[in-house]
């Protein structure tokens, strides 16, 4: 009998990535709080695509736990710019200043999947894309906040790129699943060479 395949992520993106790509699975939401996970490990120094690994793997690990003999898909995110790594705004103020940083510069998104079976990490990846935002305008800023209203809280860049958040951008090097927080190519080849999908 095929082993379960469980998606360890409350994520819709990511569930309709796998569901887009024709794969069978559940999905179950990690119960672990990611910023305490952060600070337990701050005396790592883990690099920002390190820490989106070791937070992969934990969420993986929980679902893990309640899922014997299972397969499990632990996938994790950060936003960096250099070693700094951003979290999603609480309000439009700290939105304002994150992009108001982030402007001219070119930050990374660092996308982790790993797999775990009963409690055993067996594969993992990290991905990355790099997104340069052009140098716009304050009054730029303030109409984009504007349009945006409170969506601008629900992403750690502050923008979707399906939406008015492309315009904040002059160029982008990666592919779209690792921009959306799935690595789905190099996972998609591990199940093949696991067996769980043909080749």
């Amino acid at each position: 009998m095929p082993q379960t395949l469980v998606l360890a992520s409350a994520s819709s993106s990511r569930r309709m990535l796998m569901e887009n790509a024709g794969l069978s699975f559940q999905a179950e939401a990690a119960q672990i709080d990611e910023r305490a996970v952060e600070q337990d490990i701050a005396h790592k120094a883990l690099c920002p695509g390190e820490l989106a690994l070791e937070l992969a793997l934990r969420k993986a690990l929980d679902v893990s736990t309640r899922n014997v003999g299972s397969l499990v898909v632990g996938c994790d995110q950060t936003m960096s710019l250099g070693e700094r790594v951003y979290h999603k705004p609480v309000d439009r103020e700290e939105a304002r200043a994150n992009l108001a940083t982030l402007r001219g510069r070119t930050h990374r998104l660092n996308s982790a999947v790993v797999l775990v079976s009963d409690g055993k990490e067996i594969w993992r990846d990290l991905s990355v894309a790099d997104l340069r935002m052009r140098d716009f305008s304050d009054a730029f800023l303030e109409d984009y906040l504007d349009r945006c209203g409170d969506a601008v809280m629900r992403s750690v860049g502050c923008y979707q790129l399906e939406g008015i958040g492309i315009q904040l951008f002059d160029d982008i090097v990666g592919d779209y699943f690792t921009i959306l927080g799935l690595p789905l190519l190099p996972l998609l080849s591990e199940l093949r060479s696991l067996g769980v999908l043909n080749v």
